[in-house]
């Protein structure tokens, strides 16, 4: 199996920007514990403060399905279910 890099684009409603931070923060340290965690960044957009990318690299799609059902990962997500405004996952595969 190849490895597999992910790009998460988050975007989270006006009022919530500070609380989803401190939230999306507390996910990275266990991740890069995680086996078959390669890479695991964060960003947060200089110009829109409500927009966050993930940037992960996975040894393969079966370490980010590991990762999914983690309990840490299961926290996040439901911490961050009313304050998001939009979640999109990109799963790709390094070509060149």
């Amino acid at each position: 199996m190849s490895k597999l890099t992910v790009v998460a684009k988050i975007v989270i409603k006006s009022d919530f920007v500070e609380a989803a931070k401190a939230e999306l923060l507390k996910l990275v340290p266990p991740t890069r514990r995680e086996s078959g965690c390669i890479e695991y960044n964060l960003q947060q957009d200089n110009q829109n403060p409500a927009l966050f990318i993930f940037y992960e690299t996975w040894e393969n799609a079966a370490y980010l399905e590991k990762h999914i059902n983690t309990e840490h990962y299961k926290a996040y997500a439901k911490a961050l279910a009313v304050m998001l405004d939009e979640k999109v996952v990109n799963k790709m595969t390094r070509i060149a």
